[in-house]
């Protein structure tokens, strides 16, 4: 069969413009789910532009490849989005914990880093406060057992004194737990605030911790310091810090920074990054709680400082390398062998190095508007 190729472009052209703008804005928001028009519509424009591209396939193909390729592009992009198999992957919690959750952290690596500055800069507005004023020490250390001078502190607990704890380190230990946990969701909660109250947050508890660390290093006690921190706060300080982290992307998605995506649309992209983060600084205060409420109230003579300050480094170390390497993947990106081997890549083998895109899938195109378009422009053949 001959194809009248002017008229048979002039009465496609509508069709697959049509079909064009459906997956563009599928495309722009991958989430969004189609009523049973759109999705009809969707259903009736595919099977016109296959049944377009079957037709110049049997006749003047040859005359006119980029609009054979343009077509079969096309096609391929719809097959995808109709034919999409995948099903939400089931919860793998060690996957998760392994993988997930630092890819996550390093994903929002410059939130985490300006969350650790504010601390920083607290920490040391804190520090410089009690040391220029030693009046505020009351509001400064607003906890009971630090208004007491580290000395005489340092000296109760090395004395072997009453056991505070004792029948209580359990209930002790969960109180920890649950109070910052709390405090790690309310420093996430407030960067619906546009970040202000995370930054707050941040600070204030930064502020209290230089205060803390220049009030034990004054009264020589930074050998206790050490060794009644770093067992637990090495593990729960970088919990806030990521909670932190987890807020400033909230309030990221918020303000936009000249994305200009609708709102809704960068709160769902960062969805899953704020419950992964939230999740992983939960399980982390697990296990700063637990340190705490044991390891940390066991002063000399019973523990040495220097086997206690060893095992606050050796944890902050291993948290580091988790954070860092855990779930890196050697290789190509891993997101491009994602799905491999569906029909959206088996396409993409077709159809040439540009590929065509899934709905939802993480190796869609970078630029999704400029690769859907054929080489001629927007407007078609």
């Amino acid at each position: 069969m001959i194809v009248d190729l002017p008229r048979f472009v002039t009465e496609g052209r509508p069709r697959w413009s049509r079909l064009e703008a459906v997956l563009e804005g599928l495309d722009r928001d991958p989430h969004r789910a189609l009523d049973l028009d759109r999705a009809r519509e969707l259903h009736r424009l595919y099977q016109g532009a296959a049944a377009d591209l079957s037709r110049l396939a049997g006749g003047g193909a040859a005359a006119e490849p980029e609009t054979r390729r343009y077509l079969e592009s096309l096609v391929a992009r719809a097959y995808a989005e109709i034919y999409e198999t995948r099903r939400r992957a089931p919860l793998r919690p060690w996957a998760w914990l392994t993988g997930t959750f630092p890819r996550a952290f390093r994903r929002h690596l410059a939130a985490f880093g300006l969350a650790a500055a504010v601390t920083a800069g607290g920490a040391a507005f804190g520090a410089a406060a009690l040391s220029l004023d030693p009046g505020a020490r009351e509001v400064l250390l607003p906890f009971a057992h630090l208004q007491v001078h580290p000395s005489e502190r340092v000296a109760w607990e090395e004395s072997g004194g009453e056991d505070r704890l004792r029948g209580y380190r359990a209930s002790f230990s969960s109180q920890l737990m649950t109070h910052n946990t709390q405090v790690s969701l309310f420093v996430l909660a407030l960067g619906i605030t546009w970040g202000a109250g995370t930054l707050l947050l941040l600070f204030y508890n930064g502020a209290i911790l230089g205060a803390v660390a220049l009030d034990y290093l004054a009264a020589g006690e930074g050998a206790f310091l050490l060794g009644w921190l770093l067992p637990h706060g090495t593990v729960e300080i970088p919990a806030i810090l990521i909670a932190g982290q987890a807020g400033l992307v909230l309030a990221g998605a918020l303000l936009g920074w000249g994305d200009r995506t609708p709102r809704a649309q960068r709160l769902r992209r960062v969805r899953g990054s704020l419950l992964t983060l939230g999740g992983g600084a939960a399980l982390l205060l697990v296990w700063a709680g637990i340190v705490e409420a044991t390891l940390s109230q066991i002063h000399e003579p019973v523990l040495p400082y220097g086997a206690k300050i060893a095992l606050g480094v050796a944890e902050l170390g291993a948290l580091a390398l988790f954070l860092g390497l855990s779930g890196r993947e050697s290789g190509a990106d891993p997101a491009a062998r994602v799905g491999a081997g569906s029909p959206a890549n088996r396409s993409a083998g077709l159809y040439g190095a540009r590929g065509v895109g899934g709905r939802g899938r993480s190796h869609r195109r970078a630029d999704p508007e400029q690769a859907s378009r054929p080489r001629w422009g927007r407007d078609g053949p």
